[in-house]
């Protein structure tokens, strides 16, 4: 996350907003930004609706046995089209900032708003 935070003036110039989404309660997604000063977007889905809809929902996998999303990326274009995705199965990998500016760019996404 911090790195995404780190890329986000790379990310803003191709019009990608940025937005995270967390079992966590919006009291605690609103504490982590402020404590690791993230700007970008953060929901909380603390029924995991969205997170089971795109079947990310790791059961038991968070700290004691709570349930928590797999890491996972999604570019999603204006017109609610999943143009790419990347998904992993451990909690400590994610697309880097790279990665994802690249396929923005592959995709000819940078002149859609995402």
């Amino acid at each position: 996350m911090r790195s995404l935070e780190e890329h986000l003036g790379d990310f803003d110039a191709r019009r990608v907003r940025l937005v995270a989404i967390s079992v966590d309660s919006p009291e605690t997604n609103r504490d982590l930004c402020r404590e690791q000063g993230y700007t970008f977007s953060f929901l909380s889905d603390t029924n995991a609706e969205a997170i089971r809809r795109y079947d990310l929902l790791h059961a038991g996998a968070g700290p004691g046995g709570k349930d928590v999303a797999r890491p996972a990326e999604f570019l999603i274009d204006s017109s609610g089209t999943v143009r790419w995705v990347n998904l992993t199965e451990s909690l400590a990998v994610r697309a880097r900032p790279g990665q994802i500016l690249r396929a923005v760019d592959d995709l000819g996404l940078a002149s859609s708003r995402l």
